[in-house]
């Protein structure tokens, strides 16, 4: 059963996290891509686009789009199969130059069946300001493929959404004067005192004197001084700093993933671990009278019932201060499901004994 092929992940990390660089563990406060999204039309499908029926607006669009190019089309009943609206999402970049290209995804809105082969007419991607940023146009590489019968139809993957490699190019830049910055901020992918100590440690140690300011668990400020920002961000991101990380255990309950760090602790707890099956089963018995008798036909009920119950081991104790390898031979002695393990750590945590944030996805 698919229940039973579930995976079991125990991530074992070391004591001590190797040194990571910094640019892997912070970003610059100020630095950061934007999102940008259009809605456009593809063409030249193989008859795989939106029924105008059902997806008025493409019609619209496509109308739109062509008095634009001088055709008018009013009045006209358009229903062409091989056009569909469709979404187009990008992320500009930090620093991204005009003529510069980006990727971008497109995504079927209406119901087209797939876009494989069709070709993105030119759309604006606008920011979240309402200006356009980009421009997209080109040739989709879509991520499936579908075939279909008069009487079966078959899909892999998802036709309905594709990609441009470099499908957009940038029209307008975003206004960010690095270079008269004279303080710049470090903000942690994840917050933590002992790790924004170690940058502030290692940053001063490296540009000496007091550049650095460790300011909350999430931060660390940098005085320039007067240095070039990008000169200073070029060092300072291959700076070496080894990160220290929160005791977790995180819990998927959809796929039955269990994840748990090396600083997971468990205080003395016993475990025990058991399922009760209960099987009733129906087996009426027909009963008939002898040949040419005055008696009658009768059903007689007859009523299976068993209880099954699974061999286990009983009791499982884990010692106090239980690390990550025990906590996993005592949970794996108990000889469970683990999506029973996953109700045996809720249980733990209920108890007060598991000293780790405990995560349920």
């Amino acid at each position: 059963m698919l229940r039973w092929l579930v995976l079991f992940l125990c991530l074992a990390l070391p004591a001590m996290a190797a040194p990571v660089r910094i640019k892997d563990l912070a970003n610059v406060d100020g630095v950061r891509g934007n999102d940008l999204v259009g809605y456009g039309l593809v063409v030249g499908l193989n008859g795989t686009g939106d029924g105008l029926r059902n997806s008025p607006f493409t019609e619209d669009i496509m109308s739109n789009l062509l008095e634009r190019l001088g055709v008018n089309v009013t009045g006209e009943m358009l229903r062409p199969k091989n056009v569909a609206a469709v979404f187009v999402t990008a992320s500009l970049p930090p620093f991204a130059r005009s003529g510069s290209q980006i990727d971008v995804t497109i995504s079927a809105i209406g119901d087209a069946k797939s876009l494989l082969g069709g070709t993105l007419v030119m759309t604006p991607l606008n920011g979240a300001d309402g200006q356009i940023y980009a421009v997209a146009q080109g040739t989709i590489i879509a991520g499936g493929i579908s075939a279909e019968g008069q009487a079966a139809r078959v899909v892999q993957g998802v036709p309905t959404s594709g990609t441009i490699p470099a499908g957009a190019r940038v029209e307008r830049e975003v206004e960010f004067d690095l270079t008269g910055l004279q303080t710049l901020r470090l903000a942690l992918r994840n917050p933590d005192f002992t790790t924004a100590a170690r940058i502030e440690g290692v940053v001063n140690q490296a540009f000496g004197g007091r550049m650095a300011t460790m300011t909350d668990s999430g931060t660390v400020e940098l005085n320039l001084r007067g240095q070039s920002p990008a000169h200073v961000l070029a060092r300072l991101e291959n700076l070496m700093v080894e990160p220290e990380t929160a005791a977790r255990v995180i819990v998927d309950q959809r796929s039955g993933t269990i994840v748990m760090g090396e600083d997971v602790r468990i205080d003395r707890v016993a475990v025990s671990q058991g399922n009760l099956t209960l099987r009733i089963q129906e087996e009426p018995v027909v009963v008939q009278p002898n040949p040419f008798s005055p008696g009658q036909t009768i059903v007689v009920p007859r009523t299976q019932a068993q209880i099954e119950q699974e061999k286990g081991t009983g009791l499982v104790e884990l010692q106090g201060t239980t690390s990550l390898s025990q906590v996993v031979a005592g949970l794996n002695a108990l000889g469970v499901a683990p999506y029973d393990m996953i109700d045996i750590l809720k249980s733990i945590n209920a108890a007060g004994a598991l000293h780790a944030e405990f995560i349920v996805r």
